[in-house]
């Protein structure tokens, strides 16, 4: 399939690149964006959260009165989670919430979120960026020539480049990543796709073998 191309200045250049169709043209697999969007915020979760027990809080541990004889409900010592200040009855503690996915998933959502966009015309392949320097505002006027201002976008760059990075750097509605490291989840959450022309091939080669790009966050935890 082919996809028009559009210079730097957000105008159609009337030339078109080939792209692989069973990357950018299938039909886009709701469940398995679906998983890979659970398993990435899943895996961001730090999963420090916890609370203390009976054992662990601070107070006496005599008993409050006897056992039998007084009419009342028989009662241990003052942290019981009956009490105010006591321990937490079955409340969370330490733990991971890591998710895998099998590999063949989690292309097949990769594919998945680039095809929705090239679906909803939200996809947009730019001339390769030439800049020798940091300049906002050219980046912002690419963005309006595009009619994107306000959305939320995510350009998509063949390798880091400083200068297109600090430029869009200050422009809360876009996001400046390389093509081997945007996860399914960058690309799903953004409104918008920009893709430098050269980055294509960089993007399909992931999916022959190439290097495969970080799907889930995970944060490590020290149990």
């Amino acid at each position: 399939m082919k996809l028009e191309v559009y210079n730097i200045s957000g105008a159609k250049t009337g030339k078109s690149i080939t792209v692989d169709e069973s990357i950018f043209g299938i039909e886009p697999h709701e469940h398995a964006m679906w998983l890979a969007i659970k398993a990435t915020l899943a895996n961001r979760r730090s999963g420090t959260h916890s609370t203390k027990g009976r054992s662990e809080v601070a107070g006496s541990t005599r008993k409050l009165f006897r056992q039998k004889g007084t009419g009342r409900a028989r009662q241990g010592d003052i942290k019981s989670p009956l009490h105010p200040g006591g321990g937490t009855m079955h409340g969370p503690k330490p733990h991971k919430y890591t998710m895998t996915l099998p590999k063949k998933v989690k292309q097949l959502a990769r594919k998945s979120a680039l095809s929705q966009k090239v679906k909803a015309d939200a996809f947009y392949v730019v001339e390769d960026f030439s800049w020798n320097e940091i300049k906002t505002k050219k980046m912002q006027d690419l963005l309006n020539s595009l009619g994107l201002k306000g959305k939320q976008s995510l350009l998509l760059t063949t390798a880091h480049d400083e200068n297109i990075y600090r430029s869009g750097r200050n422009i809360s509605s876009l996001t400046v990543f390389e093509a081997d490291k945007a996860s399914m989840y960058d690309i799903w959450k953004n409104r918008v796709l920009i893709v430098e022309q050269s980055a294509i091939p960089v993007i399909e080669q992931g999916f022959k073998g190439g290097k495969q790009p970080t799907e889930v966050e995970h944060i490590a935890l020290n149990m």
